[in-house]
């Protein structure tokens, strides 16, 4: 099934092609490769070692992840509200620091997301959602409050899940959401149950991604939409076999802080979707809509209020702050990519 492009302008045609990343046996985080000495070592344990020494490495990327959402997301919630992720914007926007116009953009994103996947409120056919990565279940209650649905939330952080739902409880949604602490590449959940497998920017942190997307499809009920919103890189040009070295040297910096493994493009994504015979596959590249994102992030943190509540909350924090200007510096110079891949699964 060829991947379809819907008119607005911000949809981009995909080249055929493959990154590196995708060819490993593994997208292991790359702050936490093993220097040479282990690696020797390893090799000349056979493939055991190597099985174990990348186990390793997945476990110790979901701890750093659980650990960096345990201790940012109440200042993440302080400052910004309880949606985690980038704002959807008009290209050129200007919104200023006073404005509530940042927050309306973080419900902005949730909407023009479905949309664009072709869930519309009128259709009323999404019954049960699975939140992949849901932080504090901002956007499982807002799904559930629009369209009556019953929504589960799953991430690897034990403080998110309890503040998801305590936040459940204040708004009188217990009823229709729940959030507990689960594996995105080990689902708890039975095959084929959900009319909605919805993603926001939680992908970038999967260590496999063909096993994170196998996981989104195996869990939608036939006929379900597929919604993923994730950071990616550029896609590659034709006979580029990977990143420029500057390129790959800048995501490994943000790879550090935020607790990233090796990234991909939409157009791995497209591919990965393509390989299991999903359908309607869609894509756009977001990145002017979410533009004036970051650097209003930025100027959050440089008040007061943001400065004090930095300093509060920790080191992760602090590390996390001092490195939003390098995401900044990726789009600008078009090495980081917003983007956003929907399908069906078929009947």
């Amino acid at each position: 099934m060829k991947a379809t492009l819907a008119p607005p302008s911000s949809l981009i045609s995909l080249p055929r092609h493959k990154v590196s990343s995708l060819r490993s046996p593994s997208l292991l985080l790359q702050s936490q490769r093993p220097s040479s000495a282990l690696m020797t070592t390893t090799a000349s344990r056979g493939s055991v070692a190597v099985t174990a020494a990348a186990t390793s490495s997945v476990e110790a990327l979901r701890e750093g992840i659980a650990e960096f959402y345990n201790e940012t997301s109440g200042l993440w919630e302080e400052i910004w509200g309880d949606h985690m992720h980038h704002g959807f914007y008009d290209p050129d926007s200007s919104v200023q620091l006073s404005d509530s116009g940042h927050r309306e953009a973080q419900i902005r994103m949730i909407e023009e997301s479905l949309r664009f996947a072709g869930v519309t409120e009128e259709e009323k056919k999404i019954k049960r959602v699975v939140d992949v990565g849901c932080g504090i279940g901002g956007s499982s209650r807002y799904i559930a409050s629009q369209f009556g649905a019953e929504c589960i939330g799953i991430t690897l952080s034990p403080v998110q899940a309890k503040r998801a739902n305590d936040l459940a409880t204040a708004q009188s949604l217990s009823h229709k959401v729940s959030f507990q602490v689960a594996d995105a590449l080990e689902q708890p959940f039975e095959d084929g149950i959900f009319d909605l497998v919805w993603s926001m920017e939680s992908g970038e942190h999967m260590p496999d991604k063909a096993k994170f997307v196998k996981e989104l499809v195996r869990v939608a009920a036939p006929g379900g939409r597929i919604v993923i919103v994730t950071w990616c890189h550029r896609n590659l040009s034709q006979g580029e076999e990977a990143l420029q070295p500057w390129e790959q040297n800048l995501l490994d910096r943000i790879c550090k802080t935020f607790y990233l493994p090796a990234w991909c493009s939409t157009s791995d994504h497209v591919d990965l979707l393509q390989s299991l015979s999903l359908q309607d596959i869609k894509c756009a590249d977001w990145s002017e809509n979410v533009a004036p994102f970051w650097p209003a992030v930025i100027r959050t943190a440089l008040t007061w209020k943001g400065l004090v509540s930095l300093l509060r909350s920790g080191m992760k924090s602090i590390k996390g702050a001092l490195t939003m200007p390098l995401m900044i510096e990726g789009y600008k110079k078009g090495v980081i990519k917003f983007g956003i891949i929907t399908c069906q699964k078929p009947l």
